[in-house]
C-alpha cells in the first residue's frame, strides 16, 4: 500500500499528487521573487517560497499545483520553515465551519 505525502502549514495543505493535463497558466512570483501559495487575511503575512527550486501551476477551474523540482522550504511568519521534497503537490487551502448562512470558509491566517 502506497502512502500518500502531506504537508501542512496553518492553513495550506500539500497533498502528493499526479499532475492533470490542462495546466492554463503558470503563476508568477511576486516582486520580492517569491512564489506565494496562499496570502494572510488575517495577519498579512503569506506562506511563500523563495528558492527557484519550484513553480505553481494553476488550471481553469482555479485548482492549484505546487510542482518542486529541487528540495525547497515553505515559510510563513507565525510557522516554522517547512522542508518540501521533490514532486508535485496539490494546493488545498483549509476550510472551517462556520454555524450559520454559510456552511463553510476559507480558515483566516
Amino acid at each position: 500500500m502506497r502512502k500518500t505525502l502531506m504537508y501542512r502549514q496553518g492553513d495550506v495543505l500539500l497533498v502528493q499528487a499526479s499532475l492533470p493535463d490542462g495546466a492554463c497558466q503558470q503563476a508568477a512570483r511576486d516582486g520580492d521573487g517569491k512564489l506565494v501559495l496562499a496570502y494572510g487575511e488575517a495577519t498579512g503575512h503569506h506562506h511563500a517560497i523563495a528558492e527557484s527550486g519550484a513553480d505553481m501551476l494553476e488550471f481553469a477551474d482555479g485548482t492549484r499545483y505546487l510542482r518542486v523540482g529541487a528540495p525547497v522550504c515553505l515559510r510563513h511568519a507565525e510557522h516554522h520553515a517547512l522542508p518540501l521534497a521533490a514532486g508535485v503537490y496539490k494546493i488545498v487551502i483549509q476550510r472551517e465551519y462556520v454555524p450559520g448562512p454559510i456552511a463553510s470558509r476559507a480558515v483566516a491566517d
